[in-house]
């Protein structure tokens, strides 16, 4: 399949696929960048191999990186920022907590994070680079040069240790 074929049907659905894209991240401008990602990556894909069925396959892409996004997006407002002290994490209250959920939480966080400390930095790095920054056991494997039954084991570990502290809270 020649690459003007692909602009061909490229320009013919551009406006469906914006619309689409905008429909799923609800931002223009986003829409916008992905919609220019995904002609990149079809591009790419057409050099590696051929594509029998284009059209569904430029759509499916725009699909993927829009739904790629969304979870990005929800990682990141669920993770802690990591420049804020942990003293000022401490402090943070919800709006409208009852006093004794707000000293649940406290009581909670002050033994997770002693628990935490006790863990070897490796087990320590493993679970930041997992639970706070989203990576997967194969990036953060590579990262550690550990393999990722590894990182899989130590993170199971570092969980039941989460489950543990948080169980002994509620037997309180």
């Amino acid at each position: 399949m020649s690459h003007s074929h692909f602009n061909d049907v490229f320009l013919a659905r551009r406006t469906i696929l914006l619309r689409t894209l905008q429909r799923m991240v609800r931002n223009s401008s986003t829409a916008e960048d992905l919609l220019q990602e995904t002609y990149l990556r079809v591009a790419r894909a057409l050099r590696e191999r051929a594509i029998e069925h284009l059209e569904p396959f430029v759509f499916q892409t725009a699909r993927n990186l829009a739904l790629d996004h969304l979870r990005a997006r929800r990682l990141h407002a669920r993770t802690v920022v990591e420049d804020l002290p942990l003293a000022d994490l401490h402090s943070i209250v919800a709006p409208n907590a009852a006093l004794e959920d707000t000293e649940h939480a406290s009581r909670l966080l002050q033994s997770l994070t002693a628990s935490l400390e006790k863990l070897t930095p490796r087990q320590q790095k493993i679970f930041t680079l997992s639970r706070l920054n989203g990576c997967s056991y194969p990036e953060i494997a590579e990262e550690l040069g550990v393999s990722a039954s590894t990182v899989q084991k130590e993170l199971k570990l570092i969980m039941a240790i989460c489950v543990g502290v948080a169980a002994r809270l509620e037997r309180r």
